[in-house]
């Protein structure tokens, strides 16, 4: 199991006519295209933004990188959400909704049900989520992902995020929960999350939003294409009493005060013994696997780069559009990668090159984030009063997500 650590060891920045001797199979050129920025472009108080062209084994890439500089008191990070977690918005739309100068798309998510027909695909994102210092999703099981391989050692409760000590990370956010009752105790197997591990329950508060539940209790913890579970239950606890229960997930907003309790399998088994009226106590936390820092927020994806060195194992054969964030300076800079995905760039980078660049920018720790038709990357123009598209998404437009990085900066 890869081992993850509190704080990226400090890296110096490469400058880009190094980087072209020192990347393999991907290399930065300092010359930038034309339309291109020249150089380092401020956008706010800490935030700058630059694109270039990389030439890698495929064709020539075209990154579009922010650079953020968490030492400065006036910049700080944020999740981007749709303000549910089963919903789905552009990266420009959240930015917007929330005031963020800049930002990238996060994770990957649950975009589609083809395996199952007539489930509902829920939009939701594959790993944990905190936002503003609260636990709003946990990881859904390894076999349950969407998106590339997992390099080795990784897992779906790998996190990016940025500690209340203003400090970027990477980390893992395991679920610590139970469900309580006067006959005793139940683990918690999920918190909001489109897929629970076979013979769970799985907590569902007002921030899942109104998409059915079903999708929750299809598959297996080894294969996502599985069938739908045939053993399921759900009872709906509000203000700590059970007060209603059906035989299968259902949809439809969840009232605050409320959370809906999914079972399959033996977890439905156990559900099928609350009564209404019965007195119940939900509690869950997300746990972090190195950091006695809590979080003022995290989202999913996976780590490529840990203390300068690529992880072993990562896939150097596929090339596409990709996002990725990087952690510098101990946790004190951050650069956002979003490739272009202009039918000229198209062919994008390898995993495993992406290390490579992230480490050639002065990044020590790296991770990746969701590609493809998602990769999106959006800044203010100086003087703008909201974010604009700086990429261009290979779908030819934004794709909705479910999340992202916002960087928030006040003058």
């Amino acid at each position: 199991m890869l081992r993850q650590k509190r704080f990226a060891t400090a890296r110096t920045a490469l400058t880009l006519c190094t980087a072209l001797g020192a990347l393999a199979g991907a290399a930065l050129v300092g010359a930038a295209p034309a339309g291109a920025a020249q150089g380092d472009t401020p956008l706010a108080p800490g935030v700058t933004y630059d694109e270039f062209d990389i030439p890698a084994a495929k064709g020539t890439a075209h990154a579009h990188v922010l650079s953020v500089d968490l030492r400065d008191p006036r910049v700080r990070l944020d999740l981007l959400y749709p303000g549910a977690v089963a919903a789905r918005a552009t990266v420009s739309q959240q930015a917007i909704a929330q005031g963020a100068v800049a930002g990238v798309n996060g994770d990957f998510f649950n975009i589609s049900e083809t395996q199952h027909p007539g489930v509902e695909a829920t939009g939701a994102s594959v790993g944990p989520a905190i936002v503003r210092g609260r636990a709003l999703k946990a990881a859904v099981p390894n076999g349950q992902r969407f998106g590339p391989a997992l390099p080795p050692g990784t897992s779906t409760e790998d996190v990016f995020g940025v500690g209340v000590d203003h400090r970027a990370r990477i980390d893992a956010l395991s679920l610590n929960g139970s469900v309580r009752t006067p006959e005793g105790r139940l683990p918690l197997g999920g918190l909001n999350q489109y897929a629970l591990p076979v013979n769970s329950i799985g907590a569902f508060t007002s921030k899942w939003g109104a998409v059915s539940r079903v999708r929750a209790t299809c598959g297996t913890d080894t294969d996502r294409a599985a069938p739908c579970s045939t053993d399921t239950y759900e009872v709906t606890v509000r203000h700590g009493r059970v007060v209603s229960t059906a035989d299968s997930p259902g949809s439809g907003t969840i009232a605050p005060g409320s959370t809906v309790l999914v079972g399959r399998e033996a977890g439905a088994q156990r559900l099928r013994k609350f009564f209404k009226g019965e007195p119940v106590a939900v509690r869950h936390r997300l746990v972090a696997s190195s950091s006695l820092i809590p979080y003022r927020f995290a989202l999913g994806g996976y780590p490529v780069l840990d203390d300068g060195q690529p992880l072993p194992g990562l896939d150097d054969r596929a090339s596409a559009v990709r996002t990725a964030v990087g952690i510098a300076d101990r946790g004190r800079r951050l650069v956002l990668l979003a490739l272009d995905g202009a039918p000229e760039y198209r062919s994008g980078l390898t995993i495993a090159e992406v290390a490579s660049v992230m480490r050639d920018l002065g990044s020590a720790d790296a991770f990746s984030l969701d590609g493809g038709g998602s990769s999106t990357l959006v800044a203010r123009e100086p003087g703008a009063a909201t974010v604009s598209v700086r990429n261009h998404p290979s779908d030819g437009r934004e794709r909705p997500v479910p999340n992202g990085i916002g960087v928030f900066s006040t003058s």
